[in-house]
This record gives structure tokens, C-alpha cells and sequence, in this order.
């Protein structure tokens, strides 16, 4: 209530609506439950021409810690971590794309990179991880911002309506 009066005081035209009015406009238009159409449904509606077929996702992956020891169920120490998160340029979480010309892991790879000391990266791709992939053959595409990003089908009903 107090979100409200605070922003009819601006002068600016308010509307209101309920739960049961976004879902008369979605029984309407015919679109399946879920939050991203619940959001495009909300309010007084005429038409809905389409909805997005795919949805982007967004998922808290965190920076990492600043323990640099792990401990034991005691709580002693019982190995160092690395003094630095960036190795060779890279920090886990950064958006990569690997080029490796030859051997068993030969091939384009684009992931999320978890680096390691000596060099020899993981990368977690769509289609699952890869290990040991070398630092040369590593480019940076976006450095890590603490999410994981990845793009998720809205509903089977993808055409417009």
C-alpha cells in the first residue's frame, strides 16, 4: 500500500490489477502457465501478437571464496588454495571458447572455465565438461560476473499466435 501511494504521489498514471485478471488474459490468448507469460499477461490487455519462444536464464553461480585453505571436518587446514583467482588471465567463471587443434580433445569447445595452477583448464559445456584443456588454447569471451547464463524453452507452443 505504501508502494502505491508513493507512486501515484509522482503524478504518473497507475494501474492496478489481480492475479485472477492474468489469468483470464492468458486463458484468453491461450498461453501455458508460466512466470514469463504471467508477467507479459498482467494488467489490462487488448493483444498479445506473440510470446518468446525461449527464455534467458540467469542462475547465481558465485565468485568464489576467499578461504584460500580447505579444512577438515575439524576445522584445521589441511591444503593451501592458490594466492590468486586468475591464472594465465583467467578466473573460473569466465565465458571461454577453446580451440584445440589436435588430440583427444580436439575440437571448438565454449563453456564456463574452471581454472587450475598448472594451467590445464576444465571447461563445462551444454554438453557436459571437458578437462584438461591448456591455457594457449583458451580465448576469453566475457569474464565471469557471478551468474551462469543459459537459454531455456518457453512452452511446446512456440508458434505465434
Amino acid at each position: 500500500m505504501a508502494l502505491w501511494r508513493a507512486l501515484t504521489a509522482t503524478g504518473l498514471p497507475i494501474h492496478t490489477a489481480s492475479g485472477g485478471r492474468t489469468k483470464w488474459n492468458r486463458h484468453r490468448t491461450g498461453a501455458p502457465k508460466s512466470h514469463t507469460l504471467d508477467a507479459l499477461h498482467v494488467g489490462e490487455l487488448d493483444a498479445v501478437t506473440y510470446w518468446p519462444a525461449a527464455v534467458l536464464v540467469a542462475t547465481c553461480a558465485g565468485r568464489g571464496g576467499y578461504a584460500r585453505t580447505r579444512t577438515d571436518r575439524f576445522g584445521f587446514g589441511r591444503l593451501r588454495l592458490p594466492r590468486v583467482k586468475q591464472i594465465h588471465g583467467f578466473a573460473t567463471g569466465d565465458l571461454v571458447r577453446a580451440s584445440v587443434p589436435s588430440g583427444k580433445k580436439a575440437g571448438v569447445h565454449t563453456g564456463r572455465v574452471a581454472v587450475r595452477s598448472t594451467g590445464s583448464f576444465n571447461i563445462t559445456t551444454a554438453l557436459g565438461t571437458v578437462q584438461g584443456i591448456g591455457h594457449r588454447h583458451v580465448r576469453l569471451l566475457q569474464r565471469g560476473d557471478g551468474y551462469a547464463y543459459h537459454h531455456q524453452g518457453e512452452s511446446e507452443n512456440d508458434s505465434p499466435l
